[in-house]
This record gives C-alpha cells, structure tokens and sequence, in this order.
C-alpha cells in the first residue's frame, strides 16, 4: 500500500491517548506509531473527516482515521496493533490530514480543533 500523498501528509495521534495506553501495559511513546505530530488538550472524540486544526499558523483538514499496520506492532503488548484499529476501537485511531495553510509548527504552539459543523 502506498503511504502519502496530499490528502495522507499528516498523520496525528492524541498524548492522552498514548498516555492511556501505556496505563494498559502497552510500550507506546510519542512518535513510535508513525505519526507525526502527538497533540494534547484535544477532544478525540470530535475528531473526524472535515475536522479542522490549527497549529501556531499552520492549518490542517482531518481526511480520515488511519488504518494500523504490523510496522508499529512493536509499540503494543503482544503486538495488538489493532488496538488503535477505528474499526475495533472507535476514538483510539491515529488520523491523516491535509495541509490547507503551511507553516511551521514548534513544541508549545497552541491547537485548536474547529469540527465540521462549526465551521459556516
């Protein structure tokens, strides 16, 4: 499968959740599921496709839930990478998003989620 592409350039995972799986045993930290940026003070739940982040300048549209592969098995006890599976875990999903504003983001900036329906 190919991994990429405009509408694929961020993938992004909550610090939360991460922190909630390694209450469960699970060897997880920031960055070890691929994505790219591990985000705190955001409501998982509302995350979904046409979702809106704003980071420091840059601004992203969530695109879709990731769909886990055995390449981060090693960040799961017993390999259990389904456990951030949408299917089988609604709300534990990593997400991909494309890139609407470019800029840069550092550690620190602020994030906002605007869901779908606040945005008109």
């Amino acid at each position: 499968m190919f991994h990429g592409g405009p509408d694929r350039a961020v993938c992004l995972y909550s610090s939360e959740l991460i922190e909630a799986l390694q209450g469960e045993g699970h060897p997880i930290r920031p960055g070890t599921i691929g994505e790219n940026l591990t985000l705190a003070g955001i409501d998982w739940t509302a995350m979904r496709p046409d979702a809106r982040i704003e980071i420091g300048d840059v601004l992203l549209e969530i695109t879709k839930s990731t769909s886990p592969c055995k390449q981060i098995a090693g960040s799961f006890r017993d390999g259990d990478f389904g456990r951030v599976s949408q299917k089988i875990h609604p709300g534990w999903s990593r997400f991909y998003a494309r890139v609407l504003r470019e800029g840069i983001v550092t550690a620190g900036d602020r994030v906002v989620l605007k869901r779908p329906e606040l945005l008109f």
